[in-house]
C-alpha cells in the first residue's frame, strides 16, 4: 500500500507524500510507554502508602495482610486507574479528535436527512485508537477481579492468599462494599471492552466513550467520600474529580499515540484536546477542594500525612497545568504551521504523563491513609444516611428559603445554561435570529432544573415519600417539557458552521444526535411510551425503590433516569429538535391518550396501597418531626395523580393545537390550488353528479378519466 493511499484510510490528506518526509517521519509503536506511565503511578503509590502504613493500620484496628497486599493493592489500583484513563482517551479520540474515512456521495444518492457520521467507519488510525482502548477496558476488567480478594485481605488483615479461597470470595461480595464495585466495575469494563472489539463504526464510538466513563463509576460511588456526614457532597465532587481526571490524563496519552504513528490532523486534535484539558483543569481543582475541605481543616494540611498528601498532589497538578501552558505557548502555534511536525509535542506530552501518573500515584496513596478525625463525630443518623439533617418540616412556603446546592445536577443545570448562552452569542455574531420563547423555554427548565435539586424539595427529596414524588414528578414532567421546547440542537446547527469535508465537528455531532439507528427505536411511539410509563411501574411496585432510596448512589441514578426518560418522551412528543421521523399531531395525540390512563391509574394505584415503601429505611431516619408514613404516602400517590396529569393534559393542548395548525394549512393549501386551476375539480365533480342525476352512471369513468389522467401527466413531468 503506497503513502497516498494510507493517507486516504486515515481519513487524511490524500496528496503524494514526500520520500523525504517519509525517511524522517518514522511510525513508532507507543506501548511500552503505557507501561511507563502505570509503573511510575503504581511505583509512586506503593511508597507513600508504604511509608504511611502503620499510621493506617493503627487506624483501622488491623492486622498487618503482608506485603503482597500492602505493596500490590495501591499498585494495582494506580495502574487500573491509568489503563482506565487510556480506555478513555482512546474512544474520546475516536469520538472527536480522529476524523473518520469520509463516504463520498454519488448524485443518485439524493438528498438525506442523516449526517453522513452514521455510516462512516473508522479510519486506520481510529480503528487502531479503538483497538487500543478496547485492550485497556479489558486490562481494567483484570485488574477489577484481582482486586476483589486484595480488598477483601486489605479489609480484614488476611493475607492475599487467604483471601483468594472461595469462601472469601461469597463474602467479599455480600459484605464488603467496595468489592462489590470492583465488581461491577469488572462487568462494565469487560463489557465496553468487549464490544469495541468488534465496532469499526464512527456511530459506535460514542457508546464506547460513555461506557469507559461508567466502568469507573462505582469506584466513585465507594471510600471515604461516601461516608460520615456531607457524603453527597463528598461522593458528588469525587465523581466530577475522577471523570475530569479520566478526561485529562487519557486525552494527552491518545494525543501521544496519535502523534507517534504519524497521524492526520494532528493539529485539529491538540486544538480540540486543549479545550477539553482546560475545563478538565479548571473542573477537577474545584472539585479537589471541595472535596479536601470536606475531610480535613485548612489546619490540617501541614500537620497531618492526609494533608500533607492533598498539598503534594495541588503542587502536582499545577505542575502539570504548566505543561498545558507550554503547549499553548509552544507546541500549538508550532502544529498549527506544520501539523506534522508533532515531535516537540510528543516530548512535552510524555513528560507531562510522567507527572500525571505520579500525581494519580498520590491519589491512590491517598484513598488508604485515613483522613483527620472530625470535629463533629456523633452525627445524627441522618446525617449518616443522607449526608445532612433537617431541622423543619417542610411547607409549600419554606422549601424554597432551604438551600444545599447539588453538586451533580446543579452543577449540569448551570454548565446547560452557559452553553446555551455561548450558542447565543454566536449566532448574534453572525446576525441570525433565533426565537425568544425557545430561550425563555431553556432558561426555565435550567433554573427549575437547579432549584429542584438544590432547594428544600431536593433536601426533603430522600426524607419523605411525598417530597420524592414532588421531585419525580418535576425531573420527569416539568424540566424535561421546558428543555425540548428550547430546541439545543437546533441552536448547535445553527450557530456552528459545517465542518471541512472529512473533518466532522460539531455541527456534525449535534446533526447525527437527532437522526440514527439507535434514537429511531427509542423514538419509535411504542416504545417511547412504555420506557416512560415502565419506570414509574418498575421503581415503585418493585423492592428496587427500597434499594435505590437508601443510597446516595440509588439517587443520582433515579434522578438522571427521570429527567433523560422524560427529555427523549417530550422530544418526540413536542419537540420542536429534528427526529428521525417526523410524525403527525393526530398519531402523537393518539400515543398520548394511550399512555394517559397509565399514569392517572399509577397515582390512583399508590393513593390505596396499603404496603408502606421503604418504611424500614423512613423509619430509621428519625425525623425531628412526626411523619405518618402511610398518609405520607397517600399524598404521594396524590402527587403523583395530580401532576402526572397536568403536563399531560398541557402536551394534550399544545399537540391539539398543532393539529388545528395542520389542518389549516392543508385547507389554505386546497384553497390555494383551487384558485389557481379555477377550481376545475370542483367543476369537473359538478358535472359528474348532473350526468348522474340524469340517469348516467359516469362516476367510474370521472375517476378514471379525471384522476388517472392527471397521475399519468404528473409522471410524464
Amino acid at each position: 500500500m503506497d503513502e497516498q493511499v494510507v493517507a486516504e484510510c486515515s481519513g487524511g490528506d490524500s496528496s503524494p507524500v514526500n520520500k523525504s518526509q517519509v525517511k524522517s517521519s518514522k511510525v513508532r509503536i507507543t506501548w511500552p510507554f503505557y507501561v511507563l506511565f502505570a509503573f511510575v503511578a503504581g511505583l509512586v503509590g506503593v511508597i507513600l502508602a508504604w511509608g504511611f502504613l502503620s499510621e493506617s493500620l493503627a487506624a483501622l484496628g488491623i492486622p498487618d495482610p503482608g506485603p503482597m497486599t500492602t505493596a500490590g493493592l495501591p499498585f494495582l489500583r494506580a495502574v487500573g486507574w491509568i489503563v482506565a484513563a487510556l480506555s478513555a482517551g482512546s474512544f474520546m479520540a475516536t469520538t472527536f479528535f480522529i476524523s473518520p474515512r469520509e463516504i463520498k456521495r454519488s448524485a443518485e444518492d439524493g438528498p438525506q436527512k442523516a449526517s453522513y457520521l452514521n455510516r462512516s467507519y473508522l479510519s486506520v488510525d481510529g480503528s487502531i485508537a479503538a483497538r487500543t482502548g478496547s485492550f485497556a477496558a479489558i486490562c481494567f476488567g483484570l485488574v477489577a477481579i484481582v482486586m476483589i480478594p486484595m480488598v477483601m485481605s486489605d479489609l480484614s488483615g488476611q493475607p492475599f492468599t487467604e483471601a483468594l479461597k472461595l469462601q472469601n470470595w461469597a463474602i467479599a461480595f455480600e459484605q464488603v462494599a467496595l468489592a462489590k464495585a470492583w465488581s461491577w466495575v469488572a462487568g462494565f469494563a469487560f463489557i465496553t471492552g468487549i464490544a469495541g472489539l468488534f465496532c469499526r463504526t464512527w456511530l459506535a464510538q460514542p457508546l464506547l466513550f460513555a461506557g469507559s466513563i461508567i466502568m469507573t463509576v462505582p469506584l466513585g460511588l465507594e471510600g471515604h467520600s461516601a461516608a460520615g456526614g456531607d457524603h453527597d457532597y463528598g461522593t458528588n465532587s469525587l465523581l466530577w474529580h475522577l471523570v475530569l481526571m479520566l478526561l485529562w490524563v487519557g486525552g494527552l496519552m491518545a494525543l501521544i499515540a496519535h502523534a507517534r504513528r504519524i497521524g492526520p490532523n494532528m493539529d485539529i486534535a491538540v486544538k480540540r484536546y486543549s479545550i477539553v484539558a482546560t475545563y478538565a483543569v479548571i473542573g477537577m481543582a474545584i472539585s479537589g477542594i471541595v472535596n479536601a475541605l470536606l475531610r480535613m481543616d485548612f489546619s490540617d494540611l501541614f500537620t497531618t500525612n492526609y494533608g500533607l498528601l492533598v498539598f503534594a498532589k495541588a503542587v502536582g497538578v499545577v505542575v502539570v497545568g504548566m505543561f498545558g501552558l507550554a503547549h499553548r505557548t509552544f507546541t500549538i502555534p508550532k502544529l498549527e504551521k506544520d501539523p506534522k511536525n508533532s515531535a516537540l509535542f510528543t516530548r512535552i506530552a510524555i513528560v507531562e504523563v510522567l507527572a500525571m501518573a505520579a500525581v494519580t500515584g498520590v491519589a491512590i496513596s491517598m484513598g488508604r491513609t485515613p483522613p483527620p478525625a472530625p470535629e463533629i463525630q456523633d452525627l445524627s443518623v441522618m446525617a449518616l444516611e443522607m449526608g445532612y439533617s433537617l431541622e423543619k418540616e417542610p411547607t409549600l412556603l419554606n422549601v424554597f428559603t432551604m438551600w444545599r446546592f447539588d453538586l451533580m445536577l446543579g452543577t449540569i443545570g448551570i454548565m446547560l445554561l452557559a452553553f446555551y448562552m455561548c450558542g447565543l452569542v454566536a449566532l448574534r455574531r453572525q446576525a441570525k435570529k433565533w426565537n425568544h420563547m425557545r430561550t425563555f423555554w431553556w432558561v426555565l427548565g435550567c433554573i427549575t432544573l437547579v432549584v429542584t435539586v438544590s432547594s428544600g424539595i431536593g433536601m426533603n427529596m430522600p426524607a419523605t415519600f411525598s417530597m420524592h414524588m414532588v421531585a419525580h414528578m418535576l425531573l420527569s414532567m416539568v424540566v424535561p417539557v421546558f428543555l425540548v421546547l428550547g430546541a439545543p440542537l437546533s441552536l448547535i446547527m445553527e450557530a456552528v458552521a459545517p465542518g471541512e469535508p472529512g473533518r466532522p465537528g460539531l455541527h456534525e455531532w449535534a446533526a447525527v444526535m437527532t437522526d440514527n439507528p439507535l434514537l429511531k427505536f427509542i423514538m419509535h411511539p411504542a416504545v417511547n411510551t412504555i420506557q416512560f410509563i415502565i419506570i414509574f411501574y418498575a421503581l415503585y411496585l418493585t423492592p428496587l425503590y427500597e434499594i435505590m432510596v437508601s443510597e446516595h448512589a440509588g439517587h443520582l441514578i433515579m434522578n438522571f433516569v427521570f429527567v433523560i426518560s422524560g427529555y427523549l418522551y417530550y422530544w418526540e412528543m413536542i419537540g420542536p429538535d429534528p427526529k428521525p421521523e417526523e410524525r403527525t399531531h393526530v398519531s402523537r395525540l393518539a400515543w398520548l391518550t394511550f399512555s394517559m390512563p397509565f399514569h392517572l391509574f399509577f397515582g390512583v394505584y399508590l393513593m390505596q396501597l396499603q404496603v408502606i415503601l421503604a418504611e424500614d429505611f423512613y423509619t430509621k431516619l428519625n425525623l425531628p418531626w412526626h411523619v405518618d408514613l402511610a398518609y405520607d404516602q397517600l399524598v404521594g400517590g396524590g402527587i403523583a395523580w395530580a401532576s402526572g396529569s397536568f403536563p399531560l393534559i398541557v402536551v394534550f393542548g399544545y399537540l391539539f393545537r398543532g393539529w388545528f395548525r395542520e389542518e389549516r394549512i392543508v385547507e389554505k393549501n386546497y384553497e390555494s390550488r383551487a384558485e389557481a386551476t379555477g377550481y376545475a375539480d370542483a367543476e369537473e365533480y359538478n358535472r359528474m353528479l348532473a350526468r348522474m342525476n340524469e340517469g348516467h352512471d359516469m362516476h367510474g369513468d370521472y375517476y378514471q378519466e379525471t384522476f388517472e389522467s392527471k397521475d399519468k401527466g404528473k409522471d410524464k413531468e
